[in-house]
């Protein structure tokens, strides 16, 4: 009588696509459940290195949409399920074509519009008022030898509202 071994079964992780570089925090939360493929780290040129090691490839992840997701890039990764876009839009891909191969597209809608608008108005804020320079100033000591610094206008579209918002 013949003997079998139940050697447990390793499940491979799924394979995705990096072509740009990727966060440390964020890749930190994706290796644990997905092999990343990464094109930066190789001496082969991107073609090359598609025909080399992406014929497994589930999903590519697009962080800055400085890579065309076209029917060029979608024919050199066969298994492809999903183009996963960071950005807001997605104009740097084919949808079309990824409809065509049965290949979803999402991408990161709005989320990070009320982040974009807080770094925005604060960066408006220090420009208008020199924050950043007022404190370099007061750090280097330029105010014991040169007085008071000058601070910035505070005159800017909206400034009305606001100040009529604060009373």
């Amino acid at each position: 009588m013949a003997t079998t071994t139940n050697t447990p079964k390793i499940e491979q992780k799924p394979k995705v696509l990096v072509l740009q570089h990727i966060n440390a925090s964020f890749e930190g939360v994706l290796s644990p459940h997905f092999d990343l493929v990464k094109a930066e780290e190789s001496s082969l040129p991107l073609p090359a290195f598609l025909s080399t090691h992406c014929q497994h490839i589930k999903a590519l992840i697009t962080f800055v949409p400085i890579v065309t997701v076209d029917s060029s890039l979608l024919d050199q990764l066969p298994s492809l399920g999903l183009v996963a876009c960071t950005s807001v839009g997605f104009n740097h891909v084919d949808v079309d074509a990824c409809r065509k191969r049965g290949v979803a597209v999402t991408n990161a809608g709005e989320m990070f519009t009320p982040d974009v608008a807080d770094y925005a108005v604060g960066l408006l804020v220090d420009v208008l008022r020199r924050v950043v320079m007022a404190d370099q100033y007061v750090r280097n000591g330029s105010w014991m030898l040169k007085g008071d610094y000058p601070l910035g206008s505070k005159d800017f579209i909206g400034s009305n509202y606001i100040e009529i918002s604060t009373k």
